[in-house]
């Protein structure tokens, strides 16, 4: 169990050890005047009341205390990376409004139909990677993907190594000769990638990376964004010509059991959590339990108030 005020709890239990000594006190007080007048003093049970009410406020002072319990909770989940592609060439106009727009209202829709089960989170990339958001809610996860503007090149092997990063919770290296450890088997997992597919990166960095990810179970589906027919597109003054390249992308899907959609059929990814295997984990959740203690206490003071009423005709 633990308290959100300590302090509190301090205070009140010095309360309730101060009357419980004051309590005692009178008690001794009054028996040895009795015995002087030879007369007998009331037994322990007529000051019963006296100790519940005492009783009822440590509980209480307790409950101010803010207590509550860590339990565990199972919990079946899996987790969606949505790897959002910001480089220069994503702000092309071949798709209305541009490309990076229509993606992210591609990727929106598709988080909003995710059960609660699945964890949700984003990476954006161009010619690095950043995880954006960590696997989580939905709802952070949409204001994440909202939060995006276009910069860069495009490196699609940084966008899925910093995904995996992002389901395994930690950083994956990267060795000089472009090697990367094993990190383990996350069939529960599955990175979609919204991409023109214009990669600018090594050729050799994505094949290691989409290898690694086949090896560690996790599915990429990827969702072209653009037209093959292209367009250009402004960077720092120049014309840049940029079309969709959908052969790097069905390339990455196929060898990690994926599938390629281009983004205006970007509704069929909707059903991807039900293709998901599941795993069960167990999760801590924060159970105050002030109220339980109030209702206790409550119970002892109206004993400890009702019993002093009936035996001594006071309250106190």
């Amino acid at each position: 169990m633990t308290l959100a005020s300590p302090a509190l709890l301090a205070i009140g239990l010095l309360v309730a050890a101060a009357l419980g000594c004051g309590a005692v006190a009178i008690s001794r007080r009054r028996a040895a005047a009795l015995a002087a007048a030879g007369v007998a003093g009331p037994g322990r049970a007529r000051q019963a009341g006296v100790w519940l009410t005492i009783a009822g406020i440590a509980v209480l002072a307790i409950a101010v205390a803010g207590p509550a319990a860590s339990l565990p909770v199972p919990r079946t989940s899996g987790t969606i990376i949505v790897a959002m592609d910001v480089s220069n060439s994503m702000g092309a106009t071949d798709v209305a409004p541009d490309r990076l727009a229509a993606a992210q209202r591609a990727a929106r829709s598709f988080i909003a139909a995710q059960p609660d089960s699945i964890n949700v989170g984003v990476v954006a990339f161009e010619e690095g990677a950043l995880i954006t958001d960590r696997p989580g809610g939905h709802t952070e996860a949409e204001a994440a993907i909202g939060r995006l503007k276009v910069s860069g090149g495009t490196s699609l092997g940084s966008a899925i190594i910093a995904s995996l990063s992002a389901i395994t919770g930690k950083a994956i290296p990267v060795g000089r000769n472009g090697t990367v450890p094993g990190i383990g088997y996350w069939p529960s997992a599955t990175i979609v990638i919204f991409s023109d597919g214009q990669d600018e990166g090594a050729a050799s960095a994505t094949t290691t990376a989409t290898a690694t990810a086949e090896k560690a179970g996790v599915r990429i589906d990827t969702v072209g964004v653009g037209t093959t027919a292209g367009t250009t597109v402004d960077v720092d003054g120049y014309h840049l010509f940029t079309a969709l390249d959908p052969g790097t992308l069905k390339s990455i899907a196929r060898a990690t059991r994926g599938t390629y959609y281009p983004v205006s059929d970007a509704s069929e990814l909707n059903h991807i959590a039900s293709t998901i295997k599941l795993r069960l984990t167990v999760t801590s959740q924060r159970l105050p339990l002030a109220g339980a203690f109030i209702a206790l206490a409550l119970v002892l003071l109206a004993a400890g108030s009702v019993l002093t009423v009936v035996r001594s005709g006071r309250v106190i």
